[in-house]
């Protein structure tokens, strides 16, 4: 990474500490990391920075954003880094200046992160592609069980990993706000379910785990109603059980259910199991980044995306069956691929002497996937980041949904070699998570507010997990006591998230690369979802190989989809302006319907609502506002109107008439 100006020379006992942290890190000899090797060539990533971060906080007391440890990074160039922001006494721009303080009231509300707030309003069917519950659902096998034992041990494991980790009791509020159950509250600990079918027969067994699965995939847990974990135990023949888990995108993320399988089963495994304790949860963490906002660094970010938001382009023109408007899916659809531990391992290694990182490689794998699937080459793809802010050390030990978006604009250049494109989204990647302190949902939020749409602007994603096990330190264990030997790669899972079309999410278990499509099957002919997925895979598998890496890419001879294909209703995926609305007609509020919509607007955008027109996002509301707007009417009196249907014309005249539809039905 070339920087604007040189860094000053560091001392070489804050050379040697780096090494330290790095060897802690990567589980490695200090001795045995050159001065003139990256993070990124030792084996790490950008998961393992956000754990390296923290250690260098924590042991040498400066404060670093991810931005300054950029992968690419040698240990002297980050010690040059450190010696820097330590003289500088806090005061660098770069650095984030920011604390976790213990919350005064533990029982009290606070905000949904960015993410958790388009999970939330995702599942009030505000949006096209919406779900009553943004969840992801998982079973897994077990082996050797002890019949006497294992249900007393989990529970007994998920009531103490309840009171370890606070936000599996959290709740969401009406107003979009969350709080954390007190430990005597009844409803605070999740309750393991079990069906016992050891004496079943094979049919019988088939049918019931069918019908668990369809029903644990279709009706997630809702932190709004009650907990956002449902865990069930499936007890079968022959000392065997199948673990069906299922947690709301609203507490959990990818990150954190490592953190929660791993204590989970080291709490089953032992009943005078121990975890170390925590400083800080959740709560504490979203609490502290209210004065983000006030950071140069936050501001710096902001101008970084809002310059660049105008250059942006649509998402990839997938060929469509049915408009994304017009579907209300109930499951997303599923294609799953291994690749082995052998053939993973050394792909890994190809990646690390081109000097990107597996990530890098696969978001460059997806991206000439969906080019040829789309014909064009330029377009916007979503990424999911496991975004946690090295404030504490114990941060990475934290349940929570931590994660946030991140909009990638990918051109892709006409005849590459893999290779070139792998160092090239390792660059793009690289420099976009030098901003993410805003993330992709703000980030989407003024994107569509620029190109007058309440539709997803960035509706395929592209999700990796790779490095989590590095980073947590272990993997989840291979037996835990009453549950027997734990067999991950027997495992079913399924994934429910709004305002996504399509999803890659990549993943290990055991050595092994898992490569997933998440989709909503009624938008695409399986033939052209089978071939995309079938493209993904053959070049992973020709990344085994070193030559791989040196052939050149096929990609479509278009820069942009054509502008005929990309209609609001045509057979393409894309972005449309808002639906033409009818024209209102300017003017004060008319009668005394209009007059209190205008008047709680004023009270919740903190602005004077004076013309009947005037579009609620246009003042600066946005979707999380507008739930809570509607829901302030509705316990009021006033009516009850979705929010989808608010989407219609969101206007003061807009509302009061959508509202006056309502009167009949409720009289009727």
């Amino acid at each position: 990474m070339t920087t604007s100006a040189p860094l000053p020379v560091a001392p070489d006992d804050l050379v040697q500490a780096v090494r330290g942290v790095w060897a802690d890190v990567l589980d490695t000899d200090a001795s045995s990391i050159p001065d003139d090797t990256s993070f990124l060539s030792l084996g790490g990533d950008s998961v393992l920075a956000v754990r390296m971060a923290a250690v260098i906080r924590k042991r040498l007391g400066v404060s670093l954003a991810l931005s300054d440890v950029r992968v690419e990074h040698t240990a002297v160039h980050l010690a040059a880094l450190l010696n820097e922001r330590g003289s500088a006494g806090g005061g660098v721009p770069h650095s984030l200046d920011l604390d976790i303080e213990r919350r005064d009231d533990p029982d009290a509300p606070f905000p949904l992160l960015p993410l958790q707030q388009g999970y939330f309003v995702g599942q009030q069917d505000a949006f096209e592609l919406s779900y009553r519950s943004a969840h992801h659902y998982v079973d897994i096998g077990l082996e050797d069980i002890d019949s006497d034992e294992i249900v007393e041990a989990l529970q007994d494991a998920l009531e103490r990993l309840a009171e370890h980790q606070s936000v599996l009791r959290a709740r969401v509020l009406p107003d979009g706000r969350q709080r954390i159950l007190p430990l005597d509250d009844p409803d605070a600990m999740p309750r393991l379910r079990t069906t016992d079918l050891s004496a079943a027969g094979e049919e019988e067994i088939a049918t019931e785990l069918a019908a668990i699965r369809r029903e644990m995939s279709t009706e997630g847990p809702d932190p709004a109603v009650s907990c956002g974990l449902d865990m069930r135990l499936t007890l079968l023949p022959g000392q065997r059980a199948r673990l069906h888990s299922s947690t709301s995108l609203l507490i959990i993320d990818g990150w954190s259910s490592g953190v929660f399988y791993r204590d989970l089963f080291a709490l089953a495994s032992d009943y005078n199991a121990v975890l170390a304790p925590l400083e800080v949860d959740f709560g504490d963490y979203v609490t502290s980044l209210r004065d983000l906002p006030d950071t140069e660094q936050w501001q710096q970010d902001r101008d970084w995306w809002w310059d660049r938001l105008d250059t942006f382009p649509l998402p990839p023109a997938l060929p469509l069956v049915a408009d994304p408007t017009d579907v209300r899916p109930t499951l997303m659809g599923t294609r799953q691929a291994v690749l082995d531990a052998e053939r993973w391992a050394a792909l890994r290694a190809h990646c690390a002497e081109h000097g990107v990182t597996p990530s890098a490689a696969m978001f460059a794998v997806f991206s000439a996937a969906m080019a040829r699937a789309c014909g064009h080459r330029r377009f916007l793809l979503n990424t999911l980041q496991l975004n946690r802010l090295p404030l504490h050390p114990d941060v990475p030990r934290l349940v929570g949904a931590f994660s946030s978006t991140m909009l990638m604009p990918v051109q892709l250049p006409e005849n590459p070699a893999f290779a070139d494109l792998a160092v090239s989204a390792q660059q793009a990647m690289g420099d976009t998570l030098a901003h993410h302190l805003i993330t992709g949902v703000e980030v989407s939020r003024e994107l569509g507010r620029r190109r007058g749409t309440r539709r997803p602007v960035a509706p395929v994603v592209f999700q990796s997990t790779l490095g989590v096990d590095a980073a947590l330190g272990t993997e989840v264990p291979q037996e835990a006591g009453p549950l027997g030997r734990i067999d991950l790669l027997s495992h079913h899972q399924q994934l429910r998230t709004p305002q996504v079309a399509l999803e890659l999410r990549l993943f290990e278990l055991r050595g092994e690369l898992v490569v997933v499509f998440s989709l909503v099957e009624e938008l695409f002919a399986a033939e052209d979802v089978d071939r995309m997925f079938q493209d993904v895979m053959d070049t992973v598998e020709s990344l085994v190989a070193k030559e791989g890496w040196s052939a050149p890419v096929t990609l479509p001879a278009e820069l942009d989809a054509p502008r005929s294909d990309l209609g609001g209703t045509g057979g393409r995926l894309s972005v449309p302006a808002a639906p033409s609305r009818p024209n209102e007609e300017p003017g004060t509020p008319r009668d005394d319907l209009e007059r209190a919509v205008a008047a709680d607007w004023a009270e919740l955008l903190g602005c004077a609502v004076t013309d009947r027109a005037t579009d609620f996002f246009g003042l600066g509301g946005d979707s999380l506002l507008a739930v809570r707007m509607l829901g302030s009417l509705a316990r009021k009196g006033v009516g009850r109107v979705t929010p989808r249907r608010f989407l219609e014309r969101p206007t003061v005249a807009g509302l009061a008439d959508a509202v006056r539809e309502t009167v009949p039905a409720a009289q009727g």
